[in-house]
């Protein structure tokens, strides 16, 4: 078999977990509830999140929050202050792709 097939998680409850670390991108999917999120840091790599379900509320810098709905694609620039959180009832999703790999990007 040529290619390699992921899986992730479904559901409702609060998942942060990797589905792939390699040579070539990191991938992470999460699932946060109203109030979840992730605790706030800098981008370790450039970022992009998609969002499949749910709204994003996401602070960058010091900007204000804002909400970015299903079906969005953002790109965050390496070392970007992040607050990623669900301030909404519905759900969020989102699969979160980090290129370079981090574990390549400050040797």
């Amino acid at each position: 078999m040529i290619q390699k097939m992921f899986k992730f998680n479904k559901g409702e409850q609060k998942i942060v977990e990797k589905i792939i670390n390699d040579e070539n991108i990191h991938l992470n999917h999460m699932i946060f509830s109203k109030g979840d999120g992730l605790p706030k840091h800098n981008a370790n790599s450039n970022v992009y999140m998609i969002v499949t379900r749910g709204i994003l509320s996401l602070q960058l810098n010091n900007q204000n929050v804002i909400k970015y709905e299903k079906g969005s694609i953002l790109n965050i620039p390496y070392k970007t202050f992040m607050n990623v959180t669900n301030m909404d009832d519905e759900t969020l999703e989102i699969f979160v792709i980090k290129a370079p790999n981090p574990k390549d990007v400050e040797k």
